[in-house]
């Protein structure tokens, strides 16, 4: 054992991330089995050794964020979990419209109580823009309204909302612009609450896939909904969107993106929080939306994401001690490293958000970019 973790850490060296070292920040082993189990299992490993209790980090967000900028992923070795997941999403759909709804099951349905702890007032799951907020109820409703005002959103509108979750956006638009808004989702749970949220406003929360959506709108959204779509999809999704958007309108696509094009996400997200993800790239998203819309503004506020998941995971972490009725200890950690290494992810700008503006034929006279 002492030779594998003297690899180990002749492997991170030069992170600043030490084993068993002082720092915050610094990788504590509790079972020496760790070492033969990440260097032969990457991040998977990594991950649910850490649900395993095999180890701990003060700081997990550092310890992430370091490593990534540091470049550990080049540094193991590939998983044939990963290289297994990547050929599995080549020959198969993994986002089918069956598949669209287990999947969301998985995430989306695991308990109300879990998200109203969580997140912000209006139950906002997607990342909050900080520019000018103190905390993430005023940075999600930033959020929002930026999305409004990038629509140039007038009352009476109507508006699709492409993965609504818990209505957040849906119940603002007609709150504070007048909108009428139609959400849909196929997660049960969002539209049970959801509903309840926006009772007595012209919203309608709907259970139902995308691709079953063809009606008439002046404006789409989609916030933090593409991460599901699957690269197979986003052609389908860019044209049902076209079918269903006025000539005039603008289409908003918000969503955690990648720095290079992928088929499938970390194994470890894929097999414990998001099964069946996986992020965009650039070339992607050029790719789907070619000869179908004109891109009129791009906008990049990953770096705000690490401070919203930070955010959630001290809401989390605050409120356990009533959660931890309904969940497992094991889930506590689980939540813990999903929250806290994702932050990491964005910390170190590997990951991305995008907010991408798009019109069909060009805004006649250009599109004012709005911030």
């Amino acid at each position: 054992m002492a030779n594998l973790e003297a690899r180990m850490q002749k492997l991170i060296h030069g992170s600043g991330v030490n084993i068993n070292g002082k720092n915050p920040w610094d990788i504590q082993v509790h079972d020496p089995r760790f070492y033969r189990r990440i260097l032969a299992g990457g991040s998977l490993a990594l991950g649910e050794s850490y649900m395993d209790g095999w180890w701990d980090s003060d700081q997990i967000d550092v310890s992430i964020a370091r490593l990534l900028q540091f470049g550990i992923r080049s540094k193991l070795l590939s998983n044939p979990i990963l290289f297994l997941n990547a050929l599995r999403a080549r020959l198969m759909n993994v986002q089918s419209k069956r598949a669209s709804f287990s999947n969301a099951q998985a995430h989306y349905d695991i308990g109300n109580d879990l998200y109203r702890a969580m997140l912000d007032r209006r139950l906002t799951y997607t990342c909050g823009y900080w520019k000018d907020a103190k905390t993430l109820d005023e940075a999600q409703e930033a959020k929002l309204d930026l999305v409004c005002r990038k629509l140039g959103l007038k009352r009476g509108e109507r508006v699709l909302d492409i993965g609504c979750g818990w209505g957040s956006f849906a119940k603002f638009a007609a709150e504070k612009y007048g909108a009428h808004v139609v959400g849909i989702t196929v997660a049960k749970e969002q539209i049970a609450l959801g509903s309840e949220l926006c009772k007595g406003l012209p919203v309608e929360l709907r259970l139902q896939d995308y691709r079953d959506i063809n009606e008439p709108f002046d404006h789409i959204v989609s916030l933090g909904m593409f991460e599901h779509v699957g690269f197979k999809n986003y052609r389908q999704f860019m044209k049902v969107v076209s079918r269903c958007m006025s000539d005039d309108g603008l289409f908003l696509l918000h969503t955690i993106a990648s720095n290079r094009s992928v088929f499938t996400c970390d194994p470890w997200f894929n097999k414990y929080i998001f099964p069946g993800g996986m992020l965009p790239s650039i070339a992607q998203i050029g790719k789907a939306v070619e000869e179908i819309f004109v891109m009129e503004d791009w906008h990049n506020f990953g770096a705000d994401y690490d401070k919203t998941l930070m955010a959630w995971f001290a809401n989390f972490d605050k409120h356990w001690g009533v959660l931890k009725q309904n969940y497992s200890d094991r889930f506590y950690r689980m939540w813990k490293y999903y929250l806290l290494s994702l932050a990491g992810g964005f910390r170190a700008r590997e990951n991305q958000l995008w907010q991408i503006v798009f019109s069909k034929k060009g805004v006649p006279g250009g599109y004012r970019s709005i911030r």
